[in-house]
C-alpha cells in the first residue's frame, strides 16, 4: 500500500513539476495567445520552487513500493538543475519574442524537461530511469528545433531525435539484458545479483547509453552541431541543468548499482573520460561558431566530469558536486554571453564579432573574461578549485593516467579559451552589440561575479556541502 505522506515529501518536486505543467497546458488551451508571455514567469516561478521542494527532502527517502529513491546527493543535483533552469528559461524570453517566435509551448517543455530530470534523478528501477531519460529526452528534441522554419534549426532536432533514439535503444537494451541476467528491475536488487558475462554486457550498454546523454566520446558527435543549430536559449538549457543532473545520474548508478564491480567498469570510464578531453579541447582549437566551440568545450569538461565517477563513490562523489556546481554556472554566463551578440536585427555567433568588446561594453566582456578564465581553471578563480577537487580525486584513487591527460587537455583549451579573451581585449572593436534586455546582461554579470568572488571565496561552503551530499548515496 502506498504511502501518501511520504509520496507527496519524497517526490515532491516531481509532483510539483506535473500539476504545474498540466495546469499549464490547460491555461494555453483557454487564454491561448494571450498566455505566451506569462508563461514563462508561470514556468520560472514553478521551477524555482521545486528547487525548493528538493532543498526540503534533502534527508531522502524512497516511495512508490521502492520504484523512486531520494538521497542527498541526488537532492543537491535537483536543486541546482532547477534552479539553473529557471535562470535559462528567463533569459529565453526576450530572444523568442524578438524571433517571434514566443509560444507557451516553449516554456511548458521545459517544465517537462525538469520533470524527466528529476524522475532520472530519483529512478530506483530500470523502468523508472528509462521514463524519466525519455521524458526529458522527448522535450529536448522538440525544445532543439523550436525555430521550426529555420533549417539549422529543424536539422538539428532531427539530428538529436534520430541519435538519440539510437542511444536510448541501447539503453534500453542493456537493461533488458541486466533485468535478464538478474531477475530484477529494482536497483537495489539488481545490485545483490549474481556477477555474469550478460549481466556486464548489459552494463557496458547501459554506460553507453549514459554516455551519449551527457555528451561524452565517442556518443559526443551530435553535441557540436545540436549545439549551433538550436535556440541559443536551449543551448544554454542543455549546457548546463540536463548535464548536471545527467553526470549526477551516471555516477549514482555506477556508485550504488555497480559499486561493488569498480574493477570491471572502471578503465571503461577512464577511457571515455580520457577520449572525451583530448576530442573536446582538439575539436574546438579550429572552431570559428562560438556555439560549437563551446559544444565541443562541453565534451571536453564532460570528460573532466567523469574522472571522479571513474575515482569511485568514496573519493569521487564530493568532487563531481564541486566541479558541476562551478561548471554548470559558468556555461549559463557564457551562453548568455553569446545572447548578448546581436546585431541589425539579428544574431551574430563568429568569435571575431566579439572583437574590441571591452571598449564597446566593458562589464560584458570583464565579466565574460572572468566566466572563460574560470572554465579554463585559471587560479584563484572559482574553475580552479573545481578542477583541482577532480585532481584530488583521481591521485587519491591512482588513476595517474587520467591525471596526465588532464593536464594535457587544459593546456591545449587555453589555445581557444585565450583566444575568446585576445578577441574581446586587444582586437579592434567592431559595431556595438545592441541591447537584449537586463535578464542577460544580469546573468553574464552575475556569472561572472559569481565565478571570480561568490564562488571563490564560498568555496569552502560549497565543499562542505557537496561532502554532506556525498554521505547521502542510496547504499
Amino acid at each position: 500500500m502506498l504511502d501518501w505522506a511520504g509520496m507527496a515529501e519524497i517526490a515532491a518536486p516531481e509532483l510539483w513539476l506535473a500539476a504545474t505543467a498540466l495546469i499549464g497546458v490547460l491555461l494555453g488551451a483557454a487564454l491561448k495567445d494571450a498566455f505566451n508571455r506569462l508563461a514563462f514567469k508561470f514556468a520560472s516561478v514553478a521551477l524555482l520552487i521545486a528547487s525548493y521542494l528538493a532543498f526540503q527532502s534533502f534527508e531522502g527517502g524512497t516511495t512508490f513500493n521502492g520504484l523512486y529513491q531520494t538521497s542527498a546527493f541526488v537532492s543537491f543535483a535537483k536543486i541546482a538543475s532547477f534552479a539553473l533552469a529557471a535562470v535559462a528559461l528567463w533569459n529565453a524570453e526576450g530572444f523568442l519574442e524578438r524571433h517571434e517566435t514566443i509560444r507557451y509551448e516553449f516554456a511548458l517543455l521545459m517544465i517537462f524537461a525538469c520533470l524527466g530530470m528529476g524522475i532520472t534523478l530519483s529512478a530506483a528501477d530500470l523502468m523508472t530511469l528509462y521514463l524519466g531519460i525519455e521524458t526529458l529526452s522527448l522535450s529536448s528534441y522538440v525544445l532543439a528545433s523550436f525555430h521550426r522554419d529555420v533549417p539549422r534549426s529543424a536539422e538539428a532536432g532531427l539530428k538529436y531525435f534520430v541519435l538519440g533514439a539510437l542511444a536510448s535503444g541501447m539503453l534500453l537494451y542493456g537493461a533488458s539484458l541486466v533485468y535478464g541476467f538478474t531477475g530484477s528491475t529494482l536497483f537495489v536488487e539488481i545490485a545483490a545479483a549474481e556477477v555474469s558475462f550478460g549481466y556486464l554486457f548489459g552494463m557496458v550498454l547501459m554506460i553507453t547509453g549514459l554516455a551519449f546523454k551527457v555528451s561524452a566520446a565517442p556518443m559526443h558527435v551530435w553535441t557540436p552541431d545540436v549545439y549551433e543549430g538550436s535556440p541559443t536559449p536551449v543551448v544554454a538549457f542543455f549546457a548546463a541543468a540536463p548535464k548536471f543532473a545527467m553526470i549526477v545520474v551516471f555516477a549514482n548508478i555506477m556508485f550504488t548499482v555497480y559499486g561493488r564491480m569498480i574493477e570491471d567498469w572502471q578503465l571503461i570510464l577512464s577511457i571515455i573520460a580520457g577520449a572525451s578531453m583530448l576530442v573536446g579541447s582538439v575539436g574546438a582549437l579550429s572552431q570559428t561558431n562560438i556555439k560549437r566551440l563551446l559544444g565541443y568545450s562541453s565534451i571536453a569538461n564532460m570528460g573532466y566530469a567523469l574522472i571522479p565517477v571513474a575515482a569511485g563513490g568514496d573519493l569521487g562523489a564530493p568532487a563531481i558536486l564541486v566541479f558541476m556546481t562551478i561548471y554548470t554556472v559558468g556555461a549559463v554566463g557564457l551562453f548568455a554571453g553569446v545572447l548578448t551578440m546581436r546585431r541589425r536585427g539579428g544574431m551574430v555567433e563568429d568569435i571575431q564579432e566579439l572583437s574590441g568588446l571591452i571598449r564597446t561594453q566593458p562589464a560584458i566582456a570583464l565579466a565574460l573574461t572572468a566566466i572563460i578564465f574560470s572554465i579554463a581553471g585559471i587560479p584563484p578563480l572559482a574553475g580552479f578549485f573545481g578542477k583541482l577537487a577532480v585532481f584530488e580525486a583521481a591521485m587519491s584513487a591512482e588513476l595517474i593516467p587520467l591525471v596526465v591527460v588532464l593536464v594535457l587537455s587544459s593546456v591545449i583549451s587555453l589555445g581557444y579559451y585565450l583566444r575568446l579573451v585576445v578577441i574581446m581585449w586587444v582586437e579592434e572593436p567592431r559595431e556595438r552589440f545592441e541591447y537584449t534586455g537586463p535578464s542577460v546582461a544580469l546573468t553574464v554579470v552575475g556569472t561572472g561575479l559569481m565565478s571570480s568572488v561568490v564562488l571563490v571565496l564560498g568555496i569552502g561552503v560549497l565543499d562542505g556541502w557537496a561532502r554532506l551530499a556525498a554521505t547521502g548515496l542510496v547504499p
